[in-house]
């Protein structure tokens, strides 16, 4: 039940703690998803929450839902200002070059009716910035730290690919699929606020992580 996952919880904010494998909105196949434990996150109000920005269906941790559109306003051109500190941890099927660095890779969307969409290194694409840092290595798997300055669709996916020259570990699309489901979680979250204490919230270690051999970050 995601009203056991809640990290955080006022007025005009709600975090919870997504797990792996939930999709934040409805599938076009059908399914339940985020959106469809709206009741169940309402908790006293009657206006069911909303999310604010996204996570991909495989990806855990922090998502951000208002409480009334005012909020949703104001938190949604915080993500697009990048006034939001988002903290993320993946773990990579290879070992990157170096401790850490930046990542400035243009992303674009690609598709075709053969294999249907995905996100593609472009020079002429959008802009995607990407910190990194590498936390521990681990027969040869490695536990990276990604710190995204813009929030392009898969962007970290395609960085960890492209950028670094290792795939996230369970990524179905860009070069690793594992049993264990896809290595990428949402670990922290920080969103200021005018007036009030900023929303700054950290997700628990997903049991897969420790799975794969990485026991803590």
């Amino acid at each position: 039940m995601l009203k056991d996952r809640v990290l955080f919880l006022d007025g005009e904010a709600l975090v919870i703690d997504k797990p792996a494998g939930l999709p934040v909105d409805p599938p076009r196949a059908g399914g339940i998803s985020v959106a469809s434990h709206g009741a169940e996150l309402a908790f006293e109000f009657r206006r069911w929450p909303t999310a604010v920005h996204r996570l991909d269906q495989d990806t855990s941790g922090c998502l951000l839902l208002a409480r009334n559109p005012k909020a949703h306003a104001r938190f949604s051109q915080a993500f697009e200002t990048g006034t939001v500190e988002k903290r993320y941890l993946a773990i990579l099927a290879g070992l990157p070059e170096g401790e850490e660095g930046l990542i400035d890779l243009p992303l674009a969307k690609v598709s075709t009716r053969e294999a249907g969409w995905r996100m593609v290194p472009d020079p002429a694409g959008k802009p995607a910035r990407t910190r990194w840092r590498l936390i521990a290595t681990h027969e040869g798997r490695s536990l990276v730290e990604f710190r995204p300055e813009t929030g392009r669709t898969h962007q970290i996916r395609i960085h960890a690919q492209g950028g670094l020259g290792a795939p996230v570990l369970g990524d179905p699309v860009y070069g690793a699929p594992d049993r264990r489901g896809m290595m990428l979680h949402a670990a922290a979250l920080v969103v200021p606020r005018a007036g009030k204490p900023a929303i700054a919230v950290e997700a628990p270690w997903p049991a897969r992580f420790a799975d794969a051999g990485f026991a803590s970050g």
